[in-house]
């Protein structure tokens, strides 16, 4: 199942550095995952200083 980035994001940038597949790109107003591309590390979550980033 792939992760999701909620509003909370603040555009840290912090995920996309993380993302170990490149799946995760700069939105309009936030960070955006590739559902088709992600694999479910949970790298980008545990890496969220905010919590923004959960399991959709």
């Amino acid at each position: 199942m792939a992760y999701k980035i909620s509003d909370a994001c603040i555009m840290c940038g912090s995920c996309a550095a993380q993302c170990p597949v490149s799946a995760i790109s700069e939105g309009d107003g936030q960070y955006e995952i590739d559902a088709d591309t992600c694999i479910s590390c949970g790298s980008c979550e545990a890496q969220c200083p905010v919590g923004a980033i959960a399991e959709e």
